[in-house]
């Protein structure tokens, strides 16, 4: 037995967890003295539980799957205390019949004990095991075993009803993350002197909005647009702007078109044997930090920098600068330490780098003794785990590169910059955007389709779509602005973070701005039709936070009930985003939202006014309340997605 001193050293936590989270444990504990195992563990699972509802704020919202896989998790250990790591199995019902949530776990310990213990025993033995284990709580109101071993998770009314009112009073807040970790997330990453096209388009957005969800999560996220502009490329440029602007110095040249102007320089390169030499002159020139070719650099960059931030500024995207240049004084520490530690192979002049699992070296230093990519990504790569201390680094790169990061990302490990099981390091691929035809997405003659011709022909679709439903007749000229501006980038990024990352996708603006189905134009409609029926209906802002700390939440009808469980999935929803970075998911959830948003509206009267009249009659506030509720979170959804509701549309 458990010395005396323990025992109520379990009941003072036990009282303490009433006023925690959703372990409200009734510190009845008749009969657990001769249970030692049972006691230990649920003991454990307390002060687990204590110390984690401690380290969260006040007002983080619960993650109810997090929560019920804590207290299966108790009643499992307190069950099978052998079992090392069983199987933890929680996952929202998909059908009101079977619950609000399942527990699956039972099939799984039962094949567990099967090859280890060669015990045979049937999984719904198991399930009634693992139900009579469960700790008290204040969310579960009864749990059912069905089929053969399934356990049905019934959660009670009340619990629900306080977190809605929770989220009213507070706001939507973050679950709680424990240590404050630094995430550095590397996208978009264009190339100077060339346009931003479609290609740049996935990296942009998809890397905009991961940022946007870590930040609110409570992380330290560093926002790095890895430029290309450092290169052989910079030498022929160079070359023809002292050409064409031969005062370039005193005089900033009028480069309009530097797409126009990489072109031809290309050209020159291609044909013209005295320009080739030049350039290549010009790039050791610039190499050695002469300053006339450092200005000459600094030009060109410029220009294109200033096409970037319309993009930029269009989208709402925000980055710190740090492209190739910036490692480029750390690439020979890069070969050398490599060199001292007995990796790298000359191969036909050039130093190589095998990194086992991969059949394609690294080159680190071509023969000519100048850099490589493989070496800038290299010493980017140590830059960010060394002097950044990341302890979560995203690349968020096409899939084409693949296996190049895979290579960069073992290598680093292999030379001890990262431990893979302290340092999460994660290529967030994507695949690429597709014409209607199902090709890679090109203009009519053939080209790459140049990224602010794409906005702007969506900034001209999404005007004619709202003057076709005569909302320039309602809006104000400035609200029918805002509204284009919403709908435009918002369909164009929804589109692509609606269809999961790893896939192509085709590009269509007359899909993306289809106010029906999952699309940013329906549920831009439905959140300003959600947050009018309270301004309809004459309810302010403060009227409804008065409304929120006083009124109690009723979720009699099944409609009500469906959309406060559909509200309170969006942590769990983010937790998994954080956890595998598959941004369609909280698309999906919104659209569910949505919908389930709709059913609710359509069953449950919240404003009852007179047939004769149309004067109102009756407010039914806790409805109104689970209209505000659910506009709250889809408006958070919104933002972590970089989509901009209007009030009006």
């Amino acid at each position: 037995a458990f010395q005396e001193n323990e025992i109520k050293l379990l009941t003072t936590e036990i009282e303490h967890l009433k006023n925690f989270g959703c372990l409200g444990v009734s510190p009845s504990l008749e009969g657990l003295r001769d249970e030692n195992a049972k006691l230990r563990y649920r003991l454990n699972f307390l002060r687990k539980s204590l110390q984690e509802e401690r380290s969260k704020t006040a007002k983080s919202m619960t993650n109810i799957n997090s929560c019920l896989q804590e207290i299966f998790g108790a009643a499992i250990q307190a069950a099978y205390p052998d079992l090392e790591n069983p199987p933890l199995v929680v996952t929202p019902s998909q059908q009101p019949k079977f619950g609000d949530y399942q527990c699956n776990s039972a099939m799984g310990i039962t094949q567990i004990l099967l090859k280890t213990k060669e015990q045979k025993v049937s999984p719904r033995e198991i399930a009634e095991k693992i139900t009579k284990n469960i700790p008290p709580n204040e969310c579960i109101e009864k749990v059912e075993i069905a089929g053969p071993g399934f356990i049905n998770v019934h959660l009670r009314k009340d619990f629900v009803s306080k977190q809605l009112s929770s989220l009213l009073i507070n706001g939507v807040q973050p679950p709680a993350i424990g240590k404050r970790k630094k995430v550095v997330v590397d996208f978009s990453s264009p190339n100077i002197a060339k346009e931003m096209h479609v290609g740049h388009l996935r990296s942009t957005i998809i890397g905009e909005s991961m940022c946007r969800l870590f930040e609110f999560a409570g992380y330290d996220v560093l926002r790095l647009n890895h430029l290309g502009d450092w290169g052989t490329q910079f030498g022929m440029l160079i070359a023809h702007l002292q050409d064409k602007f031969p005062d370039y110095l005193t005089v900033s040249p009028p480069i309009g078109d530097l797409q126009a102007f990489y072109k031809e320089s290309k050209r020159r390169f291609d044909t013209e044997e005295e320009f080739k030499k030049r350039a290549y002159q010009c790039v050791v020139l610039l190499q050695s930090k002469n300053p006339d070719f450092i200005k000459a650099w600094e030009l060109i960059c410029d220009v294109s920098r200033k096409e970037f931030q319309k993009i930029y500024n269009c989208l709402d995207i925000t980055l710190i600068e740090r492209g190739e240049s910036f490692y480029h004084e750390m690439m020979k520490d890069i070969v050398k330490e490599f060199e001292d530690k007995g990796f790298v192979q000359v191969d036909d002049g050039r130093k190589i780098v095998f990194v086992p699992g991969f059949p394609v070296p690294l080159t680190i230093m071509k023969s000519d003794g100048g850099y490589t990519y493989d070496t800038s990504d290299l010493a980017a790569l140590k830059h960010r785990l060394c002097e950044e201390k990341a302890d979560i680094l995203i690349y968020v790169v096409d899939s084409g590169q693949s296996v190049h990061l895979q290579t960069v990302f073992a290598a680093g490990q292999m030379i001890g910059w990262y431990d893979p099981k302290v340092t999460r390091v994660a290529h967030a691929a994507f695949g690429v955007v597709l014409g209607e035809d199902k090709k890679k997405f090109k203009t009519r003659s053939g080209d790459t389709v140049r990224l602010i011709d794409l906005l702007e022909e969506g900034l001209k679709r999404a005007m004619d779509k709202l003057k076709d439903k005569e909302r320039d007749k309602v809006l104000t000229p400035e609200e029918l602005k805002a509204a284009q501006t919403s709908v435009a980038f918002g369909c164009i990024k929804y589109a692509d973070l609606s269809h999961n990352r790893l896939n192509d996708y085709v590009f269509s603006f007359d899909k993306m701005l289809d106010d029906r189905g999952n699309t940013a134009a329906y549920l831009l409609y439905a959140f300003t039709r959600i947050r009018a029926i309270a301004r309809l209906a004459n309810i302010d802002e403060q009227m409804l936070q008065k409304a929120a700390r006083e009124e109690v939440l009723i979720l009699d009808h099944e409609k009500e009930w469906k959309l406060g469980k559909c509200i309170l999935r969006f942590p769990e929803i983010l937790q998994k985003i954080l956890e595998d970075l598959l941004l369609h998911t909280l698309c999906d959830y919104l659209y569910e939202l949505a919908t389930t948003f709709t059913e609710f509206y359509d069953n449950c009267y919240c404003v009852e006014k007179d047939r004769q009249s149309g004067q109102i009659v009756k407010v039914n506030m806790w409805r109104l309340l689970l209209c505000e509720a659910t506009a709250t979170v889809m408006a958070k959804g919104f933002d972590i997605l970089g989509i901009k509701p209007v009030q009006r549309m």
